[in-house]
This record gives structure tokens, sequence and C-alpha cells, in this order.
């Protein structure tokens, strides 16, 4: 999580943009923080982490009744309501580790096989939660979208 963090802060600065770091590292920190964190904040993004994967829900709520825009690390934030999210597509990922399962079960040892990056990424927008946060999203946003749930 950490490379994570540096890389966004680094980007944010080469933005001129101001990042502040929220932490929850485990189930009962991420449920005791409440909207008011993001106080002075104008956007949201949330960082890939197993833990918030499985609170997604939570999050995607926790980040909409703070009004703000937010974009999340898979496509599954932005079916659960979250305004719009860009990265590497899970089930892909599956499909593909699968294939390694494969080789190995057949003989092949692990550690000649090559590590691959992810290949498909999907970048997803939710029209439905544009409109509750009062937003707009340009028309070339959304020309750029793989979906928009509408």
């Amino acid at each position: 999580m950490d490379t994570y963090w540096r890389t966004t802060e680094q980007a944010a600065r080469s933005f001129g943009l101001r990042v502040a770091r929220v932490e929850a590292e485990s189930v009962e920190a991420l449920r005791a923080v409440r909207p008011t964190v993001f106080a002075g904040s104008s956007a949201v993004a949330v960082i890939p982490d197993p833990i918030f994967w499985n609170r997604r829900r939570d999050i995607v709520a926790l980040v909409n009744a703070a009004r703000l825009p937010g974009i999340y690390p898979e496509r599954e934030y932005a079916d659960d309501g979250g305004l719009m999210a860009y990265g590497a597509n899970t089930p892909d990922n599956f499909r593909r580790a699968a294939g390694y399962v494969d080789r190995i079960l057949k003989g092949a040892k692990p550690g000649d096989l090559p590590i691959q990056e992810p290949v498909r990424f999907d970048f997803v927008v939710n029209l439905k939660t544009t409109q509750s946060l009062g937003l707009t999203i340009p028309p070339s946003i959304l020309a750029r979208a793989d979906e928009v749930i509408e």
C-alpha cells in the first residue's frame, strides 16, 4: 500500500495538488471512519487494498455521504455506486492466473514462469452517482469510458 501512496502523492504534487492520507488498516478501523474525515477535501481516490475491496460498499457509501467525487481502483466500486473506477480488470486477471495453475499442474516450475502484468483495464463512470452528487461529467470523459452506468 505504501507504494501506491507514494506514487499517488508524487502524481498529485506534479499537478500542484495536495493529498491527505486516510488510513484504515482493519475492518474495525474502516468502520470508525466518518464522512467528516474528508473535511477540506475536493475529491477522494481509493487505492487498491484487500480490506477496501471486501468493504467497498461501505467505502462508496462513506465517500458519497461526504458528497465528494471519488475514483476507485476496480470497476466493481462503480457497480456499487462509486462515481468512477479505473483499474485492472479483476476477472481477466483471475482467468489468466488459471492458465498459470494449468501450466504448473502440467509440470512447469513456478519460478520459470514469467511475471505478468495486467493487460486489460476498465474505466467505468456511474451517471446515477454523478446526478446524485450534482456533478456533470464532460462528454469527452464519457466517450473514453469502457462503460457508462445509467
